[in-house]
């Protein structure tokens, strides 16, 4: 049984997803959902599942090796942020080598970065007068968006399609792939 913890910042339409997705596996448990916000909704999706829950301090996070500690303490195989905002120390990183992946709502290397989330990478697209956009799940390494590349699926964009309907094509490539890749990362491990 590979244990899995979920880092989310907000809402936790993904999480929610991945948890739903893994609920009646044999092989991946959903062990774990961190988030950095004391009131985002994830939590109490978390809660609703029985999953346990934990609150993340910003300078703990960053001096301490706490979350590192509650990790190995909770025997997590693999970090999987859905909507976590904070870039990932470098502590961290190294603690969790190839065991960190993230989901980034664009073909990266473009649209990624600083700043490069949500909305802000859908009006990014549609300015740019981009044909295509997508997803791209992929390691985390100690920069944003730069870690190597699991998988990307592509959707098209229409020519009056604004930053809010590229929005919805970009959740339905997320919630039909991003649990998959997840098992697939699971599947290849140790």
């Amino acid at each position: 049984m590979k244990n899995i913890a979920i880092f989310a910042s907000g809402e936790g339409t993904n999480a929610q997803n991945i948890i739903d997705y893994f609920s009646r596996s044999e092989k991946v448990k959903i062990a774990l959902v961190l988030s950095n916000k004391s009131k985002a909704n994830v939590l109490n999706r978390a809660k609703e599942a029985e999953v346990p829950t934990v609150i993340i301090d910003r300078k703990a996070f960053y001096d301490t090796d706490q979350t590192i500690e509650k990790l190995k303490s909770a025997k997590i195989d693999l970090v999987v942020l859905a909507g976590f905002l904070w870039l990932i120390p470098e502590s961290l990183v190294k603690a969790f080598p190839n065991k960190i992946i993230n989901i980034h709502p664009a073909l990266l290397p473009k649209y990624g970065g600083k700043g490069m989330f949500g909305m802000n990478v859908h009006k990014a697209v549609i300015e740019a007068k981009e044909k295509e956009s997508g997803i791209t799940v992929h390691f985390v390494n100690e920069k944003y968006d730069e870690g190597k590349i699991i998988a990307q699926h592509i959707c098209k964009i229409g020519e009056n399609d604004t930053p809010e309907m590229l929005a919805q094509k970009i959740h339905q490539l997320e919630y039909e792939f991003f649990p998959k890749a997840i098992e697939d990362v699971t599947g290849k491990m140790g």
